[in-house]
């Protein structure tokens, strides 16, 4: 406690004062490194050139925050939801560690306004969001350890922001319940996907198509093969249904 009350009062009276306090307010307690939250927040395309002329960027925090979250994620089911199997807790961890859920959560967090960036449009991650929340679990996990990322988790992005009963009750993989649905009629289900290009040829897209009994029945679009196959296979459902 009076260490992060030390680097409160040491960071009042620097330029980048104001950093600090918006992470203070993310965060719900005082840091104690700073540069580590500096560093969630930079992403590739400003990457800062370090002594050994290397440069160094959120990456390798995004990685770590990645696998502290799932692990975070899973306790936290575990325990919230005791009478639930494993097949729920599973595609509940998913739900809530899904890309498209990262940005939103992040986004409501407050990130964006954090994130120090240059994507040149043809390489912009339409996840830079999420990716930075990632970066940050990663950069608490490091300056706090696994409790206060842990409590970070619970009280200051799922109670806030995050709909759990929502979550709980949406079963949005429409690939599983396709399959499920095939299994149970004795259907033959083929995805078929290829990599492409936006309509601008400039940002990679994937184009997927669900075949039931050789019969094409759904065909999607998405920024990753499995996105373009999820939304085939919700085209597929509707025409079964």
């Amino acid at each position: 406690m009076v260490r992060g009350i030390f680097v409160y009062l040491v960071y009042l009276f620097r330029k980048d004062r104001q950093f600090y306090k918006n992470l203070v307010a993310i965060l719900g307690f005082l840091p104690w490194h700073v540069s580590l939250y500096k560093l969630a927040f930079t992403h590739k395309s400003a990457s800062v050139k370090i002594k050994d002329g290397s440069s160094v960027n959120n990456e390798r925090l995004e990685y770590l925050g990645d696998a502290m979250l799932g692990a975070i994620t899973a306790e936290y089911i575990y325990r919230e939801f005791d009478h639930d199997d494993e097949g729920f807790m599973t595609k509940l961890r998913a739900r809530i560690v899904k890309r498209k859920n990262l940005d939103s959560t992040a986004i409501k967090m407050g990130i964006p306004m954090m994130i120090t960036s240059h994507p040149h449009p043809a390489n912009a991650s339409k996840h830079l969001y999420g990716n930075a929340l990632e970066a940050l679990i990663g950069a608490i996990y490091l300056d706090r350890g696994y409790a206060m990322t842990a409590r970070f988790f619970s009280k200051r992005m799922i109670r806030k922001y995050v709909d759990m009963d929502t979550l709980a009750r949406k079963d949005s993989d429409y690939k599983s319940q396709l399959i499920e649905w095939a299994q149970k009629n004795k259907k033959e289900v083929v995805f078929r996907s290829h990599e492409g290009y936006d309509t601008m040829g400039r940002v990679p897209a994937f184009e997927a198509v669900v075949c039931i009994d050789q019969q094409e029945s759904g065909s999607g679009t998405g920024g990753s093969k499995k996105e373009a196959e999820q939304q085939a296979a919700k085209v597929a459902l509707k025409t079964i249904s």
